[in-house]
């Protein structure tokens, strides 16, 4: 099978578009999977950007970067203050204030490759996380961190997501 987008070699279940699909599915079945469920979406995202909107991956790059410095519970944390300004009887909209201190997405991307692809992730036969909700919590941040580092390593980015 072919490289994905990503640079990364396919693995058992197929592309990271399959990796994906799948730990969405078993998300919906375990609410303590679904916690990262940001994450894996910006992960994925910011791997595949021809899958997403490009007016959002400087926001989900961002995103990524707040998880990393701070942590989980902080990222829901932010999530629940956005989805709370977003409905209806709010009509605030999202608050992005929390998200300016991060650098902005580095312009010339996607990087080619990066150090870790859900391509890499091991399902065994109760899914991602057969050996514990703690490992696949690790494997998460480290996706989180080596996407992170391999848009860095292209360099500084424009203010508004190049």
């Amino acid at each position: 099978m072919h490289p994905c987008d990503c640079g990364a070699a396919a693995g058992p279940l197929g592309l990271c578009a399959d990796y994906y699909n799948a730990i969405l599915a078993e998300e919906q079945r375990d609410p303590e999977m679904y916690r990262w469920h940001a994450v894996v979406v910006c992960v994925y995202l910011l791997q595949h950007p021809s899958r997403g909107l490009q007016k959002f991956l400087d926001s989900q790059y961002r995103m990524l970067q707040f998880f990393v410095e701070q942590d989980l519970d902080a990222l829901i944390r932010l999530q629940a203050h956005q989805v709370a300004r977003n409905s209806h009887r709010s009509r605030s909209g999202y608050d992005l204030r929390p998200l300016e201190p991060y650098a902005p997405l580095p312009a010339g991307g996607p990087p080619e490759r990066f150090r870790a692809s859900f391509c890499g992730l091991p399902y065994g036969d109760d899914g991602f996380v057969s050996d514990g909700h703690e490992a696949y919590g690790h494997r998460m941040r480290t996706l989180a961190e080596m996407t992170e580092e391999a848009w860095k390593n292209l360099g500084p980015g424009t203010p508004g997501g190049g």
